[in-house]
């Protein structure tokens, strides 16, 4: 009797993503946010009368919060890596 064979994702022609490129996403996600809306807040103010509505504080902890929704991505990777380290590369 044959051992069943398991077929490769990748090999399926689906395209796999990896934590990594979420992480990295993510993070740039919430730099162009804060970025983003702190540009805008200070244009807002050269050009209008009227207050912008948010704080600089409420900017950079809603963007510090998209991050934050992927840390635990993170933190399986250092788990993982800590894991191979620990067993010596075996499984």
């Amino acid at each position: 009797m044959s051992d069943p064979v398991i077929a490769d994702p990748a090999e399926n022609g689906k395209k796999t993503v990896s934590a990594k490129e979420i992480s990295k996403w993510s993070m740039t996600i919430a730099a162009l946010w804060i970025a983003g809306l702190s540009i805008l807040k200070a244009l807002w103010g050269l050009l209008s009368e009227s207050a912008f509505g948010l704080d600089m504080g409420d900017i950079i902890m809603s963007g510090l919060s998209i991050a934050a929704a992927f840390s635990p991505i993170y933190f399986s990777i250092i788990l993982d890596k800590v894991k191979e380290i620990k067993l010596g590369g075996r499984n």
